[in-house]
């Protein structure tokens, strides 16, 4: 027995599949976050989703433009996204190479055909791009149906006298459970189909009739190259240069305020100097000093002005009234002196 039997559809489609996608992953992250610090990519609502669907591109590549094109769903915008596609496509022909020949060696003990990578990508990316628009229309009109089941349910007469945060609770928990398992049934679905792709490729290949020992040095060098300097001064490299354009680009698309909507300048007060302070209240307490005694010596000085005002009155009415009476005076004789 090759051990082609014991796998099923979807444990074989889910083997090479998820393995090919995690291998891939940081690779196309670096690249995605490169991008994103450059500004030429921007994503817009749903950004978990737009990440998975970008990132999984073994079957994503085709049914990005068939989701964007014709459902008129937009992840973003930005010359990013086709360049993080392009870059995608070798990413992921090598990694599900790795990964299928690792299977094939290491679970069905079979002779893995050549080019296995490209074929089964090619398979992948079309099954995609038919299966991932139909997976994306009967999981929203699912999703669109349980949420006005799961509102009609709540806002009945059986349960008016519910509270509103516990209405709120339950229909969210209604209309989200059957859309979490309308999505686990579509992804088994989905899983399937990629395993029958990958059991036409298994049903064509040969039994392997190396030894056992012979099987793990063959497993090994097809993971280990034979070149490892190479290798690891290649991916060092690769990094290096990398994280110096993600540095120096990331502080250009960092966002900033305008010109014209600048905080204002917040000065930070010196610390507290308690001998400054009584050196700075002391002189303050003798300017006040000196304030108040020339006040006092002012007062007194107008004061004595008004003292010498009223004495000077009277020495002057003393002065006027005898010439007043001399010309009042009558002439001798009891006759005035016209007369």
């Amino acid at each position: 027995m090759t051990g082609r039997e014991s796998m099923s559809s979807f444990k074989l489609g889910l083997t090479i599949f998820w393995n090919a996608c995690w291998t891939a992953l940081p690779i196309k992250m670096g690249f995605a976050l490169l991008f994103m610090a450059m500004g030429t990519m921007h994503l817009e609502n749903k950004l978990a989703v737009a990440f998975l669907f970008l990132l999984i591109s073994p079957v994503s590549v085709f049914a990005f433009f068939v989701v964007t094109g014709a459902l008129g769903f937009h992840f973003g915008e930005g010359l990013g996204l086709t360049f993080l596609l392009l870059i995608s496509i070798p990413i992921d022909i090598w990694a599900i190479g790795l990964v299928s020949r690792t299977a094939f060696l290491e679970r069905l003990r079979i002779e893995p055909p050549a080019s296995i990578g490209s074929a089964l990508w090619v398979r992948f990316a079309l099954a995609g791009a038919i299966y991932l628009p139909l997976l994306w229309l009967i999981e929203g009109g699912a999703t669109d149906v349980a949420r006005s089941l799961a509102h009609d349910i709540v806002n009945s007469d059986m349960l008016k006298a519910l509270p509103v945060a516990e209405k709120i609770g339950l229909e969210l928990s209604i209309w989200g459970t059957v859309s979490t398992v309308m999505l686990v049934i579509l992804c088994l679905v989905g899983m399937t189909i990629l395993g029958r792709l990958v059991q036409s490729k298994v049903n064509q290949a040969n039994a392997l009739s190396d030894s056992y020992q012979g099987l793990i040095t063959r497993w090994d060098m097809e993971r280990v190259p034979a070149d490892q300097s190479l290798m690891l001064t290649a991916f060092t490299g690769v990094g290096a240069v990398m994280s110096i354009l993600f540095w120096a680009v990331l502080p250009v698309s960092t966002p900033h305020p305008h010109e014209c909507c600048k905080p204002a300048e917040v000065k930070v007060e010196p610390a507290y100097d308690l001998q400054k302070s009584l050196t700075k209240d002391e002189k303050s307490f003798k300017d006040s000093e000196m304030k108040i005694a020339a006040l006092e010596a002012k007062a007194a000085e107008e004061e004595k002005q008004k003292d010498k005002a009223p004495g000077k009155e009277k020495a002057a009415a003393k002065d006027s009234a005898p010439k007043a009476d001399a010309k009042a005076q009558p002439a001798p004789g009891g006759k005035p002196a016209g007369k």
